[in-house]
């Protein structure tokens, strides 16, 4: 029987055996400030306790890693003695409660993470998911929690002067009562620049830095470690207060004050605040730190220690300092106007002591609390899937108008509505931005390379079947990076899930794992880090599974390659060919949902030895001068991909000649990966070279002025005007939010 009652325990998200634990671990019962403690450290969001074990079959080690899973952000060297520091972080629950504080705060979060490390960040994608913007009764309601989410980003990026270069948004009834909000973030440093989150040196003193402490975010951490309930919206309490000026100020202060070389180590508090940040530091150095709560600079009167502790007010870092060189990190921050306050020392008893009016309110050892919290292998049985095996009758009887309307869909339409208000050129390192090529490409200056960096998801393929899905995802990110010259060299990811307690979701959890380490290891593409979100659910109805991949690519600096089509008159050519498909994989596509309205079967099939040397390939080509434009094929298939490439400035569409036995359905929309549209000046030097990688390399069609048409065998499939395409694609979004 616990001393405590089980209602405080269940407030708390622990369960009986866990609070048995705590009690075994302490050898006594915990004050209500070490409950709290435990709590949030012990939450999912904290301790990816019912993920660890199987996150640790992701590769992580490979040629460029520098520092890989375990500290705030992933490194990765990038030549002439400087690295990239890069990671991927939720903020999903929040973002439903408040959507522009919560969106905001997701930014401000994972650039602490970044110059954290000692990085300048350079640059910002986000994935967003939302439930559907019409035709539904929580329409209104999700059409809200957009225009929360964009404006919280853009008023968080551009405030603070870091690009928002690029990501992507998708619309799905699963998200209607939970939508998704990641944010991949980017940042340079010199390799031996590099700060860890270590307390070391007994008696070296702890310092708070940044903004004052409040009673905003508190048990943030735990919210979200659980599904939402009809209470959930009441708790913006739990929601963190942004400052994006200030931030600013955090981060030349921080940089400023590692140059000193008096910083030993040094944390951002994020998720469980003050809490997180002294104990994982002390667990990370193998050492205890003592900190007395009143030195704590707070802007709320009367605050109780459990608040103090527990606080996720924005904008804040705790170091660790060398002993004597205090006033030298001072200074630094008294210049850019923000509070330096030692609240405490290193000490070497590996506990963490919290003091408050001169009592102890809390004494926990720090590995336990931080590194050895409980770890479950959680029953999986096998994914949740309702959707049939069997197909529908597919026969269209406009195909033209069948481009339209995938054009005019929500997940494929432009979203030029959403990046237009991020600022995606200050600090004038953009090479690529949104909408101009398959990836994003930023210009590092400091040694005259270039990095891409691509964001990919998709969860109508994971929930049909998660493994295979999410080595799609995968694959396509790392074909995103082929198609712009980009060599992969590091990953990041978000694993966005349902209630890990139910074993046919915890099955899809632990299936794309597994796809998403098999196609790491086979592209050599290690994983840095990531993020973890589970319980995703509201009222027992949760998201589909929605695995999102970041991955990073090095390259030479040079004028980017986009993907419109710039000149009429040139070849258009598909290399890695047109593919096959059967109806059983054409239901997870775009045409599927938009046209079909249905869901079945199962998602395309990917040879990954020949999605390799077709990215290889195209590499080689881009790299030769060979390609004039080039984009991959994936949402919407051929027909939306040569629609896409003609929406450049010059209006230069394709005429294009086929010759393929598959329906016209099939061979105008299915998702197939391997492929690669391009237009060149020079096929007969193209071919060559595919053939030498042992992959084709059609002759398709030529580009022209103005249309799209399609043939297969002599007939017509498609026939269309750029420009009235490019009027549907355009100005869909915001039709919907206008509805």
């Amino acid at each position: 029987m616990t001393a405590l009652s089980p209602k405080l325990i269940a407030t708390h998200q622990l369960t009986e055996a866990e609070y048995n634990k705590i009690v075994h671990i302490l050898g006594r019962e915990p004050s209500y400030t070490e409950l709290g403690i435990f709590s949030v450290m012990w939450s999912e969001h904290c301790s990816y306790k019912s993920s660890r074990l199987h996150l640790k079959k992701l590769p992580t080690r490979g040629p460029y890693v520098v520092q890989g899973p375990g500290e705030n952000a992933g490194v990765v060297d990038i030549g002439a003695g400087y690295v990239a520091a890069f990671k991927i972080e939720s903020h999903n629950h929040p973002s439903f409660i408040e959507p522009f504080q919560g969106a905001a705060t997701g930014v401000g979060g994972i650039l602490r993470d970044i110059f954290t490390m000692g990085a300048r960040p350079i640059a910002v994608m986000d994935a967003l998911r939302f439930g559907p913007l019409e035709d539904t009764v929580n329409s209104a309601r999700n059409r809200r929690i957009l225009e929360g989410v964009v404006s919280g980003i853009a008023h968080y990026g551009n405030c603070f002067g870091v690009p928002t270069v690029g990501g992507e948004c998708v619309f799905e009834a699963c998200y209607d009562g939970n939508p998704l909000v990641n944010v991949f973030a980017l940042g340079v440093a010199k390799r031996n620049e590099i700060f860890y989150a270590k307390a070391a040196g007994v008696g070296n003193p702890v310092v708070y830095v940044g903004a004052k402490t409040g009673r905003d975010g508190i048990h943030g951490a735990s919210m979200a470690s659980a599904e939402f309930t009809e209470e959930s919206k009441q708790k913006r309490p739990n929601v963190q207060v942004g400052d994006p000026f200030l931030e600013k100020l955090l981060l030349e202060a921080c940089l400023e004050a590692m140059q000193t070389g008096a910083i030993v180590g040094i944390q951002d508090m994020g998720a469980a605040g003050l809490t997180c940040s002294t104990c994982e530091m002390g667990s990370r150095g193998g050492t205890g730190i003592e900190i007395e709560l009143d030195r704590v600079p707070q802007r709320e009167t009367g605050m109780t220690a459990y608040e103090i502790m527990l606080s996720e007010s924005q904008e804040r870092m705790l170091l660790v300092a060398e002993k004597g060189r205090e006033e030298e990190v001072f200074r630094v921050f008294r210049k850019w106007g923000l509070d330096a306050v030692t609240v405490g020392q290193v000490t070497d008893d590996g506990l963490l002591r919290v003091r408050h009016h001169g009592e102890i309110v809390a004494e926990i050892p720090n590995q336990p609390l931080a590194d050895s919290a409980p770890l479950y292998d959680r029953p999986h049985s096998q994914p949740l899937r309702t959707a049939p095996m069997q197909a529908p009758a597919v026969s269209s009887r406009n195909l033209t108008r069948d481009l339209e309307t995938l054009l005019a869909s929500g997940d494929i339409c432009s979203k030029r509505w959403i990046w237009q208000q991020y600022d995606y050129q200050v600090r004038t390192n953009t090479l690529a931005g949104p909408a101009a090529a398959d990836a994003a490409i930023l210009r590092i200056k400091e040694n005259g390379a270039a990095l891409a960096m691509t964001l990919d998801g998709n969860a109508r393929y994971c929930f049909l079947a998660p493994r295979d899905a999410t080595k799609l995802i995968v694959a396509e990110c790392c074909r995103n990076l082929a198609v712009v010259g980009a060599e992969p060299i590091g990953a990041t990811n978000n694993l966005n899930f349902g209630n890990p307690e139910r074993p046919e979701i915890m099955a899809q959890l632990v299936e794309s794992i597994e796809g998403m380490a098999e196609a790491c290891r086979f592209f050599d593409v290690p994983i840095t880090g990531g993020n973890v979100s589970l319980y995703n659910e509201t009222l027992g109805e949760g998201i589909w599974p929605t695995p999102v991949v970041g991955v990073v690519g090095l390259l030479q600096t040079e004028t980017p390659l986009g993907l419109h089509f710039r000149h009429a008159g040139r070849s258009v050519m598909l290399v890695g060919g047109v593919g096959d498909c059967d109806i059983v994989r054409f239901g997870g596509t775009q045409y599927a949902k938009a046209v079909l309205h249905d869901l079945w079967g199962l998602p395309p099939a990917l040879d990954l030895d020949y999605e390799k040397r077709v990215q290889t390939a195209v590499r080689e080509m881009v790299h030769a001068g060979l390609a004039e434009s080039a984009h991959d094929l994936s949402d919407g298939g051929l027909a939306v991909a040569l629609a896409e490439c003609s929406f450049g400035r010059q209006s230069v569409g394709a005429e294009i000649d086929l010759s393929s036995g598959l329906s016209p359905e099939l061979l105008l929309f299915h998702e197939g990966p391997s492929r690669v549209l391009i237009s060149t000046a020079e096929p007969e030097r193209v071919e060559p070279i595919a053939a030498r990688h042992g992959v084709e390399a059609l002759r398709i069609g030529v580009t022209s002025e103005g249309r799209i048409a399609v043939r297969n065998r002599g007939a017509e499939l498609i026939d269309a005007s750029v420009e009235g395409l490019r009027k549907i694609f355009e100005g869909a979004l915001e039709n919907k939010l206008r509805v």
